[in-house]
């Protein structure tokens, strides 16, 4: 890998775009306003074409002037549809951003034969192009590019910083924010009014297609990885500038690795955005695929281990006292579960609740106690539901067998109290103390 100043420069500007999109796309996600971005990112081009054929160049101050009356009118017109005819929001984006985006090609093909115009980039950036267009800023040559996409990333940052609790308060609450005194509507049309700014900014860098994924991406994967507000805002920005550091490196280096000489830096950022977010969703210790899955593994064998040490504890009250103990094959049969059951009981022996004889398992007094809770809480709700709620019936045990595995010591004791007082259940049995 052959690097230059260039590249750079180009990864500047693609920090910068990301970073810039970032922002604003984490409040869409928390909105769970995600396409509204895909909408506008879409909906600008007829701003752009008509900047261009007005124009007759690519100036930033008419395109962005165009492409920003197109993305607020895009917002006016989808609270409109939704509004007066009932649609979904989704029906109507789709409805909206597609017409305004058919009509963005259209004109755009008709600039095209006017001013230096590339569909192609507009729909996909041309991010590797961007450190041949400079400009001099205090005696230094910077790419325009890099520039704007500054310029807009700092506007973003002090909208969010000046604004953050209205922010923070419209984005969970629109209505709570209306009888604080927030107007909720004016902050929607602002952030609006931002992410086509940053769309339009992020059009040399990524295009109209793939700025959506800096849009959103980030966001979405921070938002696996926490719940705090400022710490999402935070992590955004960190995966951003990791996308366009890591793509552009990837762009440049993977296709050598197929025989080709590179690929397009703004689709590697994408697929690099994609893959981290791949990664996230499998891996985040909360909100992750395997951790959800490793979770209720970890609570289905808690149930079949406390399962097991309550039926050991009945086992104990019933039987004589030179009877032989429950062994696996019993402990299996009774609860109906084979592995679970083996593993159960190999945790149960590894933190010392329970003890191995040559015939079966007996419980320890650690595990005696333990167990005994678990009883009390099935007694006490068998005792509540039938004398209380007067719901008797034999499924009373399937009742209370669900809701001892959800019963702490406060809930124990506030239950035993609702219940009367008992000292043994509805099937005269003892409730342990």
């Amino acid at each position: 890998m052959e690097w230059t100043f260039l590249d750079t420069w180009i990864v500047v500007t693609a920090m910068l775009s990301a970073m810039s999109c970032a922002l604003p796309g984490a409040y869409l996600v928390l909105r769970r306003m995600s396409m509204m971005g895909d909408a506008i990112s879409h909906a600008v081009l007829p701003g752009l074409a008509v900047a261009f054929i007005l124009t007759g160049s690519r100036e930033s101050l008419p395109m962005l002037a165009g492409a920003t009356v197109v993305g607020l009118l895009t917002t006016f017109l989808v609270q409109a549809v939704v509004k007066l005819s009932g649609l979904d929001k989704g029906a109507s984006m789709g409805v909206i951003f597609t017409t305004l985006f058919a009509l963005g090609l259209i004109l755009i093909r008709r600039a095209a034969d006017h001013v230096d115009l590339d569909p192609g980039c507009v729909l996909y950036g041309a991010i590797e192009l961007t450190p041949l267009d400079v400009t001099t800023l205090l005696g230094m040559e910077i790419p325009q590019a890099a520039v704007t996409n500054a310029a807009v990333l700092a506007v973003n940052l002090v909208f969010v910083l000046l604004f953050y609790k209205e922010l923070k308060i419209t984005a969970f609450d629109p209505a709570l924010a209306t009888t604080m005194g927030i107007n909720a509507g004016v902050m929607h049309y602002a952030l609006m009014t931002l992410v086509a700014v940053t769309t339009i900014a992020a059009f040399e860098s990524v295009g109209s297609i793939l700025v959506i994924a800096m849009l959103i991406i980030p966001g979405a994967t921070a938002h696996l990885l926490t719940d705090r507000l400022s710490v999402l805002l935070v992590l955004s920005l960190v995966i951003a500038a990791l996308c366009a550091v890591s793509g552009h490196i990837a762009a440049i280096t993977v296709p050598v690795w197929f025989g080709f000489r590179d690929t397009s830096t703004a689709g590697m950022m994408a697929t690099v955005a994609g893959l981290i977010f791949l990664a996230v969703f499998f891996l985040a210790p909360r909100y992750g695929l395997l951790g959800r899955i490793l979770r209720r593994g970890m609570l289905s064998l808690g149930i079949v281990r406390e399962d097991v040490m309550g039926l050991l504890y009945r086992y104990r009250e019933v039987a004589p006292r030179d009877a032989a103990p429950l062994g696996l094959r019993e402990l299996k049969e009774a609860l109906k579960q084979g592995a679970a059951v083996r593993m159960a009981v190999w945790d149960l022996l590894r933190t010392r609740r329970i003890r191995r004889h040559t015939s079966g398992f007996t419980l320890t007094d650690k595990g005696l106690g333990e167990s005994a809770g678990i009883i009390r809480s099935h007694r006490l709700w068998e005792s509540y539901l039938c004398e209380r709620m007067g719901y008797c019936m034999t499924s009373v045990h399937a009742s209370a067998h669900r809701l001892e595995h959800v019963t702490d010591p406060e809930m124990q004791a506030a239950l035993h109290r609702a219940a009367g007082r008992p000292t043994r259940d509805p099937h005269d049995r003892k409730i342990p103390d």
